[in-house]
């Protein structure tokens, strides 16, 4: 299959966008980025200078104060016209976020409508969530009402394994509550919000400065946190930098709303749809080459479960097509950097040398035209047992590790007493009080009943747990409340 044509083969020197503008930053410490697939450099970007990083925060603070007094109706509108945008833009979207971040444009697709949906999703908060409440004569002659107001200027931090989906998990929020943002993605696809921008910049009725775009890494994040006029931070990433993060937000007594690391199970019971249960796996172990949040790499096998599915997902996961994603028949595209792989390798040898066997292996790979690409086929590590490093931490990769569970009861011991991650488990059963037990006593936020990946639409919170997740917002509609604020007004009138 031919492969669908790159938007830009090369991107040049990325700009800040800064009050409505792109901006040539005068930093002299500039980043390259790298197409995984490839190997090659796509883009150069900046890191935001202190400069930088204050007309951003400034220009967003002059924009709080026009954008709330934007009717309500219009601000509507204006995000409506967004979800156009990404429409409009969407096959260029999915081509540039398979180029710079691996993904299969099939992936690339998905993500896509899911941003759709967190903006749509957004729309309608804006028209419901917004509504205050009022009760009268609450005494004689006494009325109070409940009103919303928006906190104020956000950081937004976007990871690199879902650059554009975190994105929309916060920033249509933040717009809908009347906050504008600053938005600091990873500098593993900076390439990604540089498009996101430029389609949010064709948006007419955004005032200068709603959105800006700066990058940098955890330095300029800690920053732009640390400014007075900052209210906040939505971050999705590593457990470890969102404890950072959050400490500091708790340090300065702002808000903060943090999804981190998890440790993801799919527990297969007997008698369950073996080909079901395998096509499920390709998707939930393998996708995103396994760079995802909700992904899953334990695999606990339940009596004769083990026997019905081992055999079948190895050879069904030797046969996926590696490549670069924007071939429609590549399955599985490369790790999006090279840091990451090397972390992947050491996880893997880390499991051969506590006695997991590699029945199948994936780190020595040959994909025509990626040579220099960062790329891993899928791994399967049999015999690994709950106390081993790589039963405990997460992968993120294409690596599944095979457990076998006496009953459920152990099962579901071995989720609950995993480090105290609590983001997602699934289930594979044909019966209904085995799924309803597993889903009362999974102590995780997101659970699945015969699906590979428990992904909440956008109207929906994600729900992660424990050390999943910290704070009170968890991202998409419930981001609401990390930006909204209340203000109660008692009247008497008579």
């Amino acid at each position: 299959m031919a492969l669908l044509p790159e938007v830009q083969k090369h991107y040049g020197r990325l700009k800040l966008y800064i009050n409505g503008s792109w901006v040539a930053s005068e930093s002299d410490l500039i980043y390259e980025d790298v197409n995984p697939a490839t190997g090659e450099v796509i883009a150069e970007f900046p890191s935001a200078t202190d400069s930088d990083i204050e007309q951003a925060i400034q220009s967003a603070q002059v924009a709080l104060a026009s954008w709330r007094e934007v009717p309500l109706r219009d601000k509507a509108r204006y995000l409506f016209d967004l979800r156009g945008k990404f429409e409009e833009h969407f096959d260029m979207l999915c081509r540039v976020l398979v180029q710079d971040h691996g993904r299969t444009i099939g992936e690339a697709r998905g993500t896509l409508r899911r941003c759709i949906e967190n903006i749509e999703s957004a729309c309608s908060a804006l028209l419901l969530l917004t509504k205050g409440e009022c009760v009268t004569d609450l005494a004689k002659g006494l009325d109070q009402a409940l009103y919303w107001e928006p906190r104020g200027v956000f950081l937004i931090i976007t990871p690199n394994n879902i650059p554009m989906h975190a994105w929309s998990s916060y920033v249509p929020y933040a717009l809908a509550s009347g906050c504008p943002v600053v938005v600091s993605p990873s500098k593993n696809d900076p390439v990604c919000m540089d498009a996101i921008f430029k389609v949010t910049e064709e948006v007419e009725g955004f005032p200068p400065g709603l959105v800006n775009l700066v990058y940098g890494g955890s330095n300029v994040n800690q920053k732009i946190l640390s400014h007075p006029v900052v209210k906040g931070v939505g971050f999705i990433g590593s457990t470890a930098v969102g404890k950072e993060l959050f400490a500091l937000a708790g340090k300065l007594g702002k808000e903060a709303s943090v999804n981190g690391n998890g440790k993801n199970h799919v527990v297969i019971m007997p008698g369950s749809d073996v080909n079901a249960v395998v096509s499920g796996l390709l998707r939930g172990c393998y996708g995103m080459s396994g760079q995802r949040c909700l992904g899953t790499d334990n695999l606990l096998f339940i009596g004769k479960a083990y026997e019905e599915v081992k055999e079948k997902l190895i050879e069904a996961s030797a046969a996926m097509k590696l490549g670069y994603g924007l071939d429609g028949s590549t399955e599985l595209g490369p790790m999006v950097s090279e840091k990451g792989r090397q972390k992947v390798i050491e996880f893997i040898e880390k499991g051969n040398s506590e006695g997991a066997k590699i029945v199948l292996d994936g780190r020595k790979v040959n994909v025509a035209g990626g040579e220099k690409g960062y790329f891993l086929a899928p791994t399967v590590l049999d015999d690994v047992n709950p106390d081993m490093h790589i039963a405990r931490v997460e992968a993120f990769g294409p690596v599944v590790n095979l457990m076998r569970a006496r009953d459920l009861d152990e099962a579901l011991d071995w989720i609950n007493n995993k480090d105290d991650f609590g983001h997602s488990a699934c289930i594979y059963t044909r019966d209904g009080a085995i799924a309803r037990r597993f889903m009362k006593e999974a102590d995780v936020g997101n659970i699945g009943i015969n699906v590979p990946v428990p992904q909440p639409f956008a109207f929906f919170p994600l729900g992660s747990k424990n050390e999943s997740a910290l704070g009170v917002a968890k991202s998409r509609i419930d981001s609401m409340r990390l930006f909204l604020d209340q203000k109660t007004v008692t009247e008497r009138w008579s």
